[in-house]
């Protein structure tokens, strides 16, 4: 009996409790939704290429739970956008991710719109390099109807890929000479040599990279002033053996558009990925390749931002680079191998392991550069500069070659460890020498090994272990102030010749780097 009450009572308070409840009686929505913001902007996309996914949240204030009958896209299944929301893409076929029906959102709740977009710029009517695209998502219809705007920048670019078989599926790879020694070397780095005709890089459309392009034997890679080249991950660009890199970037009047200069990045535009390193390969300058110049050129969010390799008795420098900037490397800013390589008015930063490493000898003259660390990790444990003479196989054989120059004059070496500067030799040619240079070393290094800083022949006029004061290190403000350490600390050449930003030197006492000191505030 007592079972049978207890089954009753139970019986009554669930069907109370029921004709109480109106919580899933959901009424339809009478525009009355809320919106994180009114506008949702895509950041600039390349033509073909899928943006990062970007979200609106959409709030229901009522005590009311509600269903919104429709959420679509105003250009329907025609839009180059495609929405999720909640987790769920919508109706099936055309219309997936386009167009929404009977959402339902309890009372003070909210949910989320996903966004993403590929736009393909010459299905655009009047499509020129750029295009500003855009539509709407419609919440309901008639009187009820509530709107959010999409905006998206896309550029249109020139795309160079590695060929696809058909049959196969395989991707093109290339194969070439690494060492220099006529004999190709197998490899599986995807890629494709460059056609004649793409030769040379001009600044009417951005390049977008996907693997490696590479510049053979006798061609020639131009890139003039102006020029934007992107590289997607894991992409780069090689010269191999008898090719040549001309990277002929000019001065910039406006230092944020550096409308002359020539860049070189990755190819994700969205503002998070601006500063984030290893984002695609490098620039390998292969033994044989000849000839090659930088000027004017910003290299950044590489894994390696300049690899080069061999010719380092070469009658003319493997590599010369003037006047260009470095930044963000996850390993080197520029890393040479038994390699010759002439710098002025450089500036290397934020690099996982040394801005400039000079390995297994060669031949380095740096003048007027600024090449500094400040990687923001506890964890770095590699110097601003680094030069070595050695190379140790997998056997733990020991292989040296001469390191036959490495002179840094009016250099500033600096960065957030100590030491910044590595010398580390076991053959028996190893000269170096650092001239009106100012450097962090730490001083428990003075009058040992390598770092006789008293020895006129490797150390001559240096200021250690004075801040330069840099504007900003951690975001690549580079430049000096008149305060800084670095102030008056240069030797005078001839001619003074100009720093970075085309400031002349002063003749008598000109400051070390490559920025002459200057008045600013951080908001320069």
């Amino acid at each position: 009996m007592k079972r049978i009450l207890s089954f009753l009572i139970c019986l009554i308070v669930l069907v109370f409790w029921s004709s109480c409840r109106n919580d899933f009686d959901f009424s339809p929505s009478t525009g009355d939704l809320r919106f994180e913001r009114d506008t949702v902007y895509l950041d600039t996309v390349f033509s073909n290429i899928g943006s990062s996914t970007y979200n609106l949240k959409v709030y229901n204030r009522s005590d009311n739970d509600i269903v919104i009958p429709t959420i679509q896209l105003e250009n329907g299944t025609s839009s180059f956008y495609r929405m999720n929301v909640d987790g769920t893409t919508g109706l099936e076929g055309a219309q997936e991710g386009k167009f929404f029906e009977n959402v339902e959102l309890l009372a003070n709740d909210s949910l989320f719109i996903f966004i993403e977009t590929t736009i393909d710029i010459e299905a655009l009517s009047n499509s020129d390099t750029q295009f500003l695209y855009t539509d709407r998502i419609l919440f309901d219809s008639g009187n009820n109807q509530q709107d959010v705007d999409l905006v998206t920048l896309v550029k249109d670019a020139v795309f160079i890929y590695p060929n696809r078989d058909a049959t196969t599926g395989i991707i093109e790879t290339l194969t070439f000479d690494v060492d220099g020694d006529g004999t190709p070397d197998e490899t599986t780095l995807q890629g494709r040599f460059l056609d004649t005709d793409e030769l040379t890089f001009t600044n009417e459309k951005p390049y977008v990279i996907y693997g490696y392009a590479g510049v053979g034997d006798g061609q020639t890679l131009t890139m003039e002033a102006g020029a934007r080249v992107h590289f997607h991950a894991d992409s780069g660009l090689i010269v191999t053996q008898g090719g040549t890199l001309n990277i002929n970037g000019e001065f910039s009047t406006d230092q944020d558009a550096l409308e002359n200069e020539v860049i070189l990045e990755g190819d994700r535009l969205e503002p998070l990925f601006t500063d984030v390193p290893g984002q695609w390969g490098t620039i390998w300058l292969f033994n044989g390749s000849a000839n090659n110049t930088i000027n004017y050129a910003t290299i950044k969010n590489a894994t390696i931002g300049i690899l080069s390799e061999g010719n380092q008795d070469a009658a003319v420098d493997k590599l010369t680079i003037s006047n260009s900037q470095i930044y963000n490397s996850s390993g080197f800013g520029i890393l040479g191998r038994a390699t010759s390589i002439a710098a002025e008015n450089v500036v290397i930063n934020n690099t996982g392991q040394s801005s400039f490493a000079g390995t297994l000898g060669g031949k380095y003259n740096f003048v007027h550069c600024t090449i500094a660390n400040y990687w923001n990790s506890s964890f770095r444990q590699f110097p601003s500069v680094l030069l070595n003479d050695f190379v140790v196989d997998e056997n733990n054989t020991v292989f040296t070659n001469s390191l036959t120059e490495a002179n840094f004059t009016n250099c500033i070496i600096y960065g957030n460890d100590d030491p910044e500067i590595l010398l580390d030799d076991q053959g028996p040619v190893f000269n170096y020498k650092f001239t009106n240079c100012l450097i962090r070393l730490d001083s428990d290094l003075f009058g040992t090994g390598n770092y006789q800083t008293d020895d006129t022949t490797f150390y001559e006029g240096n200021l250690f272990n004075t801040d330069p004061e840099f504007q900003d290190p951690f975001e690549n403000l580079m430049r000096i102030p008149e305060e800084s350490g670095a102030n008056c600390v240069a030797l005078p050449l001839m001619p003074a010749g100009f720093d970075l930003l085309q400031n002349p030197r002063d003749n008598s006492s000109p400051d070390a780097g490559a920025y002459e000191s200057s008045v600013f505030d951080n908001e320069d």
